[in-house]
């Protein structure tokens, strides 16, 4: 493209950074804050003409720096206006050691206020100091000693209240503050986060040279970007210079959508399932305990059966009707093992119990209900069944999970069928290339076992567990072969 074609093609914010830059000695570089000042532009202009004049070549980047940047967050600011958690524990402390009253890590959560993470979190950095001790009882006091932390705390709240600051300014026992209290992935809660700042200069190019010097030559026409009635009710446009259009420049890129990707590894699991001959199994998020537990003879005094492991519906609470005779034949197992030739658990069943609603919390729920419902003999079935169960929400814990579940039913099926369907599993679909197997317990199988693969960094892990389901749980749901999970 030669010069004159190029400068048609300018913008008029492009055409007051060439000028600009063009005015200066030759080889003068300017920063992006004297560039705007300079051509009286606005921060978001300047920055759009530059883009633009980079990917034409007629500027180039002189000097690029980065510079760390020191500022309050909103948490910040609470802290400096009344204290920070560890500000507050060590004031706790010091009272109660001067008072003589006791002081535990439960007392400082009650009456402060705070966070369970924020108390342990300050305990430990004083007690690493030695600002306090922890003695018999659980209880808290303080050795007289000041805490680097605190003081050095305060003084960096006041130093940034006003504005930001640049990290190089501080100390090095300051930045190390800095760093141990500033935002990070996962822990947003903290009073300072660090920017970086980009500092860059600019100089015009060999054809930027040549672009601005013609400009400064011939001046700078006044430029329509838009056809008018009056324009062409006049004629005037004859005479008017039109901005023109670069219809060869790739437009802007648009993200189109795409799959999640534990979306995409689930959406992989079922077709590799599908492809080894497995039909899909579906079932509702909310289940009875039931065929969330009891047909999987889980007892009712399990501990996983917990408020604390278990999401209980609130309205409706329990389900009106339970499907029979499945009902009944659970019971009888639970109670005194019936026909399958176990002893049970040896309690009395609370079929209104049995009838509470929950969040599913097992795939293995969707299994049972399958067996319970004429399955194809012999018969290969999965499921991806979203699961919840109650845990501490944060990177890498959530309270809802995906559950891959199988079963495989037939007369000639046994451990061994298990294990190299386990095998087979996990060189398909882990693309495991070592493999073994552990003894296991769960409620519902005997044998049980778990599946470790071996990872190329992480080493040895646990992939699943599995088993043949026990005849306490097959029988009364009216299956008489082998069944393996």
């Amino acid at each position: 493209m030669d010069i004159s074609t190029l400068i048609d093609s300018l913008h008029p914010l492009e055409i007051k950074v060439l000028t600009t830059l063009g005015l200066r000695q030759s080889g003068t570089a300017l920063g992006s804050e004297q560039l705007a000042g300079a051509a009286e532009l606005e921060a978001s202009q300047l920055s759009m003409a530059v883009e633009w004049l980079l990917a034409k070549s007629l500027i180039t980047v002189q000097t690029e720096t980065v510079t760390p940047i020191v500022s309050l967050t909103k948490i910040g600011e609470e802290y400096y206006q009344t204290a920070s958690p560890i500000e507050r524990v060590l004031a706790a402390a010091r009272e109660a050691t001067g008072t003589g009253k006791r002081l535990t890590i439960p007392d400082l959560q009650s009456q402060g206020g705070l966070d369970a993470s924020d108390v342990s979190k300050a305990v430990g950095r004083l007690k690493k100091e030695g600002v306090v001790l922890i003695i018999q009882g659980g209880c808290i006091e303080t050795t007289g000693r000041p805490s680097p932390t605190v003081e050095a705390l305060r003084t960096l709240l006041g130093d940034m209240h006003d504005s930001p600051k640049e990290l190089k300014s501080f100390t090095e026992a300051h930045r190390q503050i800095i760093e141990d209290f500033a935002v990070k992935r996962g822990n947003a809660k903290e009073p300072f986060r660090v920017d970086e700042r980009v500092a860059r200069s600019f100089i015009l190019s060999p054809d930027g040279v040549g672009a601005a010097a013609q400009l400064l030559t011939q001046g700078v026409a006044e430029e329509v970007s838009q056809l008018t009635p009056d324009l062409l009710k006049d004629g005037s446009w004859r005479h008017t210079r039109l901005r023109k259009y670069t219809i060869s420049l790739r437009p802007p890129r648009i993200g189109t959508g795409k799959k999640h990707p534990y979306r995409e590894f689930l959406d992989t699991v079922k077709t590799k399932l599908v492809s080894m001959g497995f039909q899909e199994m579906r079932g509702a998020l909310v289940e009875t305990e039931f065929w969330d537990m009891d047909a999987l003879f889980m007892p009712q005094f399990h501990p996983a059966r917990d408020i604390h492991d278990v999401y209980f519906v609130k309205e409706p609470s329990h389900t009106t009707a339970m499907d029979e005779p499945f009902l009944s034949r659970v019971a009888k197992v639970h109670e005194n093992g019936a026909e399958t030739g176990s002893t049970g658990w040896g309690y009395s069943f609370d079929v209104h119990r049995a009838k509470r609603l929950v969040l599913r919390s097992q795939g293995t729920a969707v299994s049972a209900r399958r067996l319970a419902a004429s399955p194809q003999i012999p018969g290969k079935y999965f499921s991806i069944a979203r699961c919840f169960r109650y845990d501490q929400v944060d990177a890498t814990h959530a309270t809802d999970f995906f559950q891959v579940e199988g079963i495989v039913l037939g007369e000639d099926i046994n451990f061994r069928t298990l294990l190299g369907l386990l095998n087979l599993f996990a060189r398909e679909v882990a693309q495991a290339k070592e493999v073994k197997f552990l003894p296991a317990y769960f409620p519902f199988t005997e044998p049980s076992v778990e599946m470790h693969v071996r990872h190329p960094r992480l080493g040895w892990m646990e992939l699943g567990g599995a088993g043949l389901f026990r005849s306490e749980v097959t029988l009364p749901l009216g299956v008489t072969v082998p069944v393996i999970a």
